[in-house]
């Protein structure tokens, strides 16, 4: 055992949606490559103008070890 949580079938579902989701990839990839160009001031102005292409869809999910 090496202490790490396990994930729901849910989880792990939405998980694999997001790695097939080829413009939230692009979003991600872009947000790293500015991260490493800059400093956290630019990391959150670049993730801030971006949010717009950004699709998100909300899950309901009960937790009962308070985890995100």
């Amino acid at each position: 055992m090496n202490g790490s949580v396990k994930l729901s079938i849910e989880e792990k579902y939405e998980l694999l949606e997001d790695a097939k989701d080829l413009i939230r990839g692009k979003t991600f990839d872009a947000a790293r490559l500015q991260a490493s160009k800059g400093g956290i001031d630019e990391y959150v102005e670049f993730l801030s103008q971006n949010m717009e292409w950004v699709k998100i869809v909300a899950t309901k999910r009960i937790t009962k070890n308070f985890l995100l």
